[in-house]
């Protein structure tokens, strides 16, 4: 007997954060663990507003850029993640990419996730946050079957500004379990207490759950303490997907980091056809329709504090 599909039991709940650098740092596992996952869970992001409307504005903008420029620098030296070899400000708000990034759903997940990536490669790649929606609109220009004129009126939606709301609100209402975590990683990720007195988790956070029961995974973690997560309450659920060429995966993902490349390509790199950026820790790689319409290659990187010369919550 046959019927309709059924949804999958288990969902795997991200709580992220267009401009968190520890979620860009994450990237290479997070990646791969959605690949061998792929249609066998469901998916879900949650934008926790990591630089909220009410966060007070900085006396002295200047010296917190570069307080902030070191504070991802040193997030950089850990995750090898690219970072902007200078950076023009910290981002005034969440709000607006967290908006494109969710209305970028309605169009389907291919859409959502390269939207996503585009959104963090702003700061981190070219140093200027996506903080207001035209720079967040902008940012998008180009993406592979993304319809620019449905992404600008779906972002301004009240029912997709309430989809982000309750998204924040989400993300503060963590799990007990990660209230206080063990350390072994440089970020552990233990939940943050928010001015209200309440918790926010940290970002990144995988909460993987299902009927029977549910794991977090706090911080920056290894493969294999996600894949022993989604054992527990899956078990099975994790394939052992055949590697990419090099020339395969950035067909695929269009944009790799250096850290991304032994987790999604196996073979000799670049690719010929590769299109190299470079950033203040390491290159990013490009595919040449990417490079096409990427905003690092359409205008020059921004200029400002320098990263190793001389609050807000940072995760």
């Amino acid at each position: 007997m046959t019927g309709a599909p059924q949804p999958p039991l288990v969902e795997v709940v991200e709580y992220t954060d267009p401009l968190c650098p520890w979620s860009w740092g994450s990237e290479p596992v997070l990646r791969r663990l959605r690949e061998a996952l792929a249609g066998q869970v469901r998916w879900r992001r949650v934008y926790a507003i990591l630089f909220d409307h009410d966060d007070d504005p900085a006396p002295d903008p200047a010296a917190e850029t570069a307080w902030y420029a070191r504070y991802v620098a040193e997030v950089a030296a850990h995750t090898l993640a690219p970072r902007a070899v200078r950076l023009s400000r910290v981002a005034a708000s969440s709000w607006p990419s967290s908006l494109v990034a969710k209305a970028a759903e309605l169009q389907g997940p291919a859409v959502a996730e390269r939207v996503l990536r585009r959104l963090r490669e702003t700061v981190f790649v070219l140093g200027e946050p996506a903080d207001t929606t035209a720079l967040a609109l902008s940012a998008v220009h180009g993406v592979p079957d993304l319809d620019p004129a449905r992404l600008a009126a779906d972002a301004a939606r009240a029912d997709v500004l309430e989809r982000v709301r309750a998204d924040r609100a989400e993300a503060r209402r963590p799990v007990p379990d990660v209230r206080s975590v063990r350390g072994g990683s440089p970020h552990p990720g233990a939940a943050k207490e928010t001015a209200d007195g309440g918790y926010r988790y940290a970002l990144p956070t995988l909460l993987v759950r299902a009927p029977s029961g549910y794991r977090a995974v706090p911080g920056l973690r290894s493969f294999e303490e996600y894949a022993t997560a989604v054992d527990a309450v899956g078990p099975g659920l994790l394939k052992a997907a055949g590697p990419l060429s090099p020339a395969q995966a950035l067909e695929r993902h269009r944009s790799l980091t250096e850290p991304e490349r032994p987790w999604l390509a196996e073979g000799a790199w670049p690719p010929p056809h590769a299109v190299r950026v470079d950033t203040g820790n390491g290159p990013l790689w490009l595919h040449p329709r990417e490079a096409a319409v990427h905003p690092a290659t359409r205008r020059p990187l921004p200029q400002g504090p320098d990263p190793e010369a001389g609050d807000r919550s940072t995760e």
